[in-house]
């Protein structure tokens, strides 16, 4: 799941994907289907080392340095939370990590996410984030 493009370029493709729907209950079927096609995390990255907290479902993430590029692989088992694990790894992964450290990711608010999460959710989501780009800093350091 190689995509190209910047931050940037990936985010404004997301909103638009997501403004082709007229209501909520469409965006959340797309954002299940989203999560849907995530490969499946390997059992062995499903431990408590890459285990996201501060989210109510359980979420992994797995980051990996390639190239002097940050790539991450994720799961969660709740559909939702999937779902918003493959829209940041869609956007993140592949990136130089200083990109990933310095960008806002203001495309959840275009699409509406903040508003449209619960607030157990909107923690989650803001755990996801911090966790990803704190890895993203440690090997940005390091360059």
């Amino acid at each position: 799941m190689a995509a190209q493009g910047t931050i940037r370029e990936r985010a404004r493709d997301i909103v638009e994907e997501f403004g082709l729907f007229d209501d909520w209950m469409g965006k959340y079927e797309y954002l299940i289907e989203i999560g849907q096609g995530l490969p499946p995390l390997d059992p062995l990255y499903k431990t408590e080392a890459y285990r996201i907290h501060g989210c109510q479902a359980q979420v992994w993430v797995r980051p990996v340095m390639k190239n002097g590029r940050v790539f991450y692989e994720g799961d969660s088992d709740a559909l939702i939370t999937k779902g918003l694990v493959a829209l940041l790894i869609r956007v993140l992964s592949g990136q130089p990590p200083e990109d990933v450290v310095e960008t806002s990711l203001e495309f959840l608010d275009e699409i509406g996410m903040q508003d449209h999460l619960s607030a157990t959710r909107r923690n989650g989501l803001a755990s996801m984030v911090r966790q990803l780009k704190r890895f993203a800093q440690m090997h940005a350091n390091q360059a």
